[in-house]
């Protein structure tokens, strides 16, 4: 069975965008992680903390998390898996361009 998760993407006049990939954070290095959250509320709480920073409007969207953990690993990307017991708050500087 799929492990349900959630991502967060970017919206576009209240919908998500399909050509936008989901949100990451990038450390010093530049290395990019994607945040895969367990629960849709923690979602939509980071997504509102990232509004209150003027973060242009991000979309939560469900997702097999199995497979994003597939994507991620085939591509090489980074991933972190945010369960309801981690504490995490948005960098305070970024480049959303």
């Amino acid at each position: 069975m799929a492990q349900q998760m959630y991502i967060l993407s970017l919206a576009v006049d209240g919908e998500e965008d399909e050509n936008t990939g989901a949100y990451s954070v990038v450390d010093d290095l530049g290395n990019e992680t994607i945040f895969l959250f367990e629960e849709d509320e923690d979602a939509e709480r980071y997504s509102s903390q990232l509004e209150e920073l003027d973060h242009p409007k991000l979309k939560v969207i469900e997702v097999d998390g199995d497979l994003v953990k597939k994507v991620c690993e085939f591509h090489d990307y980074n991933y972190v898996v945010i369960s309801s017991d981690d504490i995490i708050t948005p960098p305070k500087f970024y480049d959303h361009v």
